[in-house]
């Protein structure tokens, strides 16, 4: 069965699925809308092939499926924000009116979120500042998925964090990347293929090297980008998105008490600058003139710019959607 719909009939139905486990309406559509734009732009890993994960975390109750974040916003470029065991994305969009007012006042502004969990794409969260024409960074951990380097076993997450910004000329540029060398979504994706991992990237159980995605997938490690320096990438993610939130380290992490949880409740920082406040030469002038330079180099792509053409291809072909997902998108429908 495959199915062919444009982004919003997806958008409506992933809504409605999400509704259906008992998500308020409101958040519903957040996460509908990151999901939706995920997979209309290529980021398979963190699209529809994610939406079961959402919904076996609620069903196994690890993830309270009608909480209301609460944000705090202090008077100063601080801005926090309790999930309530929900999701951190809804919490971000929820809590960008704040962040905006704050960036107006100081020039920068930092989010802070615990008690939450993120299950997609980082990019998600903070494209949208980069197109209001600021610069923004985004840091989640997760449960304990990677090996330090020099150790056999799991300490820290997969700890990912993304960098947007605008690139002087009308568009946006960044990117999203794990601690890892590969996200587990792309393990996910390789088990499903059947295609084996690079070698490099993960440990079997027993601490061995594999590039079986499914030994990776039941018990095993992934391993970190640049031996030592993804390590130290892990370690900064674990700080600024647990320590600096009050989240859960990873090491905290008790999803396992939950069967079926897909998630980890976790911290979630985003930092966003607004250029305007530096004195320096006209911050859009001096991107557009790096770009140009870049671009200088005809095969060159830069970080982002595939997303912005598969958003196009997508925009006029719609999505197919085959297999099991379109059987649980077709029940959305009636």
């Amino acid at each position: 069965m495959s199915v062919t719909l444009s982004f919003e009939q997806l958008h409506e139905r992933i809504q409605a699925l999400l509704a259906a486990a008992g998500i308020p309406s409101t958040i519903a559509g957040i996460l509908a809308q990151r999901i939706a734009i995920a997979e209309r732009d290529g980021t398979l890993s963190h699209g529809l092939m994610r939406l079961p994960d959402y919904l076996a975390s609620i069903r196994a109750g690890w993830i309270t499926a009608d909480a209301q974040p609460v944000i705090d916003a202090q008077p100063s470029p601080f801005v926090q924000a309790d999930g309530g065991n929900g999701f951190t994305q809804a919490a971000a969009q929820l809590a960008q009116r704040a962040v905006l007012e704050r960036l107006s006042r100081y020039g920068i502004a930092l989010l802070s979120i615990r008690n939450a969990h993120h299950i997609g794409a980082l990019w998600t969260d903070i494209e949208e500042y980069a197109e209001r024409g600021y610069v923004a960074l985004n840091f989640v951990n997760s449960r304990p998925r990677l090996a330090v380097y020099g150790s056999p076993g799991p300490l820290v997450g997969t700890n990912a964090m993304a960098f947007a910004f605008p690139d002087g000329k009308g568009g946006v540029l960044g990117w999203d990347q794990a601690s890892s060398t590969m996200s587990l979504g792309e393990v996910k994706q390789h088990a499903l293929r059947g295609v084996p991992m690079p070698e490099g990237t993960g440990l079997d159980q027993s601490g061995q090297p594999t590039t079986d995605p499914a030994a990776v997938l039941h018990g095993g490690t992934l391993l970190p980008y640049g031996g030592h320096k993804g390590s130290g990438i892990a370690l900064m993610v674990e700080v600024m998105a647990a320590a600096l939130t009050g989240g859960r380290f990873g090491f905290e992490d008790r999803s396992a008490q939950y069967p079926g949880a897909a998630s980890s409740n976790a911290g979630q920082t985003i930092i966003v600058i607004d250029p305007a406040f530096s004195t320096a030469t006209p911050f859009a002038e001096r991107i557009a003139s790096l770009v140009t330079h870049l671009h200088g180099d005809a095969d060159l792509r830069l970080p982002g710019e595939r997303r912005r053409q598969q958003r196009q291809l997508t925009e006029q072909q719609g999505f197919t959607v085959a297999g099991e997902t379109a059987v649980l998108l077709g029940e959305a429908s009636h």
